[in-house]
């Protein structure tokens, strides 16, 4: 049986907040899982979160297969703001994204929300 690590409060309160907006909102959390993806976000990802459930950023940006406004694939550590991903159920879609780290009180990287923008 495998024990899940308890989330910090602060992905607690990032994915309540995630939560309750409209805008497309991803949580990651410190060692780079993507933890969370609120019900906006599942337009551009193609599917639910709750179907999909937690998964390392490597393999989620394998299977969105991102890549440059002009077809070139990308890399993770290559993302820009603006790129083309293909969403879990198979579209192409055009996203910006903006992302904010997550840090406590205490000072220490709790992980990292990023809000994405579909353009037409």
């Amino acid at each position: 049986m495998t024990v899940k690590k308890q989330k910090s409060l602060v992905l607690i309160l990032a994915r309540e907040l995630a939560t309750n907006l409209a805008t497309p909102i991803y949580i990651a959390d410190s060692v780079g899982d993507l933890v969370y993806f609120n019900e906006p976000a599942e337009q551009i990802a193609g599917g639910r979160f709750v179907e999909r459930g937690e998964t390392s950023i490597n393999d989620w940006v394998r299977m969105l297969a991102p890549e440059t406004v002009d077809g070139k694939p990308l890399d993770r550590e290559e993302m820009p703001g603006t790129m083309r991903v293909t969403g879990l159920d198979g579209h192409r879609r055009t996203v910006e994204t903006t992302a904010l780290p997550l840090f406590g009180p205490d000072g220490e990287f709790h992980g990292i929300m990023a809000i994405f923008w579909e353009l037409g």
